[in-house]
């Protein structure tokens, strides 16, 4: 019998589970019921293909952007990569042994997407270093409030079992509470119940309905075998899609009388595209990012919607992905150190060549970034020399201390130095050439030649 004790032990949840599995868990696993009579689950919003492509959008937009760890020094506020730093590999590459950094970001911000919050576990060992972190399944992670009403904190359970709140990794949306993120799901019960209603009337039309719907009516009274022979044979020759349009032929003084709305009637298309356009409020992405065409749409107003997507909805989770990062798995005496997590958003205008390059050019010009970094950015190798600062006064080198490099002066010679300048020449500037040779050729022609007039006007006499 103690096997079997065991087993009924396991097969039965703890008070503190059954307890919140006729909660948050049993909502998420019934759905809760919609006015238009359907249950909305996380399943259901998944199968809504508006919904699962602004939850798909929102993670393709954290987990295809780079995101390093990076270490800025706090004398002269140079940023570089941590590359030698555990943390670097391990969020760069491979978080955990059967996932890499795209799908460990991934999975943790469709659920952050539609729950709320994406939960992973923190593994440490040694004096708490991060060894790995791999991901918890959709609702196998709750956020309670703590009994002690001084504890304002989250108390985490899995599986009913409560988890340190070092290890766990918390990528919150949103939040009310200030410990939960607002489930969307939850949120958007409605809008998406009379959206899947609105798909489910308009399929079950062309799968059960005769397309001319009414009242097939004959005289005289109709047996039960007589009354199903017609029924098969309806359904048989006019039902459903495939008959749609086929003319109704009635026997035995049979008629036919229409009386329900049709699909245009209904308006079941404008419905539906309704609904699209509400579900995507719901998530913050604009309808066009999912591909819901507007006839006042052009290309530049596209560019621009798909500008204000990158700002508006994807920016926000970089910021909270980033920081949740730094807190939870930096230490305070690192994040001291300089040390931090950071997305880097400029790849999200790789589609926009010209952009890039009036970005690259004018901050090239205001001696923000050297050609290596440019080329960096753009996943090129750099170049010997590449890695100095620029600025537009002839583009004159910036030295390493911020000062510009000094003009050589006459006889010193340089790079630039072609020998002794003409008589009467100013003293050339080694700053940087401008001109090409051909122009600085003819201007110094010019200069003589203008010089000789002047000489001769001096040696006429007045009249």
């Amino acid at each position: 019998m103690g096997i079997w004790n065991w087993i009924a032990s396991r097969l039965q949840p703890p008070p503190q589970a059954a307890v919140e599995l006729s909660g948050a868990i049993w909502d998420d696993v019934t759905g809760g019921a919609t006015a238009a009579g359907v249950y909305v689950t996380s399943r259901k919003a998944l199968e809504t293909p508006t919904s699962l492509r602004c939850g798909l959008l929102i993670s393709d937009g954290v987990s295809t952007v780079p995101c390093k760890l990076m270490r800025k020094d706090p004398v002269t506020g140079k940023r570089t990569e941590a590359v030698d730093h555990p943390l670097y590999d391990l969020m760069q590459y491979k978080p955990c042994g059967w996932m890499n950094t795209q799908q460990f970001r991934e999975t943790l911000m469709l659920h952050a997407a539609f729950q709320g919050g994406g939960f992973a576990y923190i593994n440490k060992v040694g004096r708490g270093r991060v060894r790995e972190m791999f991901t918890f399944e959709a609702g196998e992670v709750l956020v309670e409030k703590r009994s002690d009403s001084h504890d304002r904190s989250p108390l985490y359970r899995v599986n009913g079992e409560e988890v340190p709140n070092d290890r766990i990794l918390h990528i919150r949306g949103p939040s009310w509470n200030g410990r939960a993120g607002l489930n969307m799901v939850d949120l958007a019960r409605e809008v998406i119940g009379l959206a899947d209603a609105a798909q489910d009337a308009h399929a079950k039309r062309f799968g059960n309905g005769v397309q001319t719907t009414g009242v097939y009516s004959i005289e005289g009274a109709l047996d039960d075998k007589e009354h199903k022979r017609l029924t098969n044979w309806i359904k048989a020759h006019y039902a459903g899609g495939k008959n749609s349009g086929k003319p109704l032929i009635l026997g035995s003084n049979g008629k036919f009388v229409p009386f329900g709305m049709s699909g245009a009637d209904a308006e079941h298309l404008a419905t539906r595209q309704y609904q699209d356009m509400l579900i995507c409020r719901q998530w913050g992405v604009l309808p066009a990012v999912v591909g819901i065409a507007d006839k006042t749409a052009t290309y530049a107003s596209s560019e621009q919607m798909f500008l204000a997507h990158n700002v508006h909805t994807i920016r926000p989770w970089h910021r909270r992905f980033g920081t949740t990062l730094t807190c939870d798995l930096l230490t305070p005496e690192e994040r001291s150190q300089g040390l931090y997590f950071k997305f880097f958003d400029t790849e999200l205008l790789r589609g926009a060549a010209k952009d890039r390059a009036e970005f690259y050019a004018k901050m090239f010009q205001v001696a923000g970034i050297t050609p290596n970094q440019i080329l960096g950015l753009e996943d090129m190798d750099g170049f010997e020399g590449g890695d100095q600062h620029y600025i537009p006064a002839n583009f004159a080198r910036v030295r390493e201390d911020g000062s510009l490099e000094a003009a050589s002066k006459p006889g010193e010679g340089g790079d630039d130095d072609d020998g002794e300048p003409p008589p009467g020449w100013p003293p050339r500037q080694n700053a940087g050439r401008v001109l090409s040779g051909e122009n600085e050729r003819l201007i110094r022609g010019a200069s003589d030649n203008l010089n000789t007039v002047l000489d001769k006007l001096d040696g006429q006499q007045e009249d």
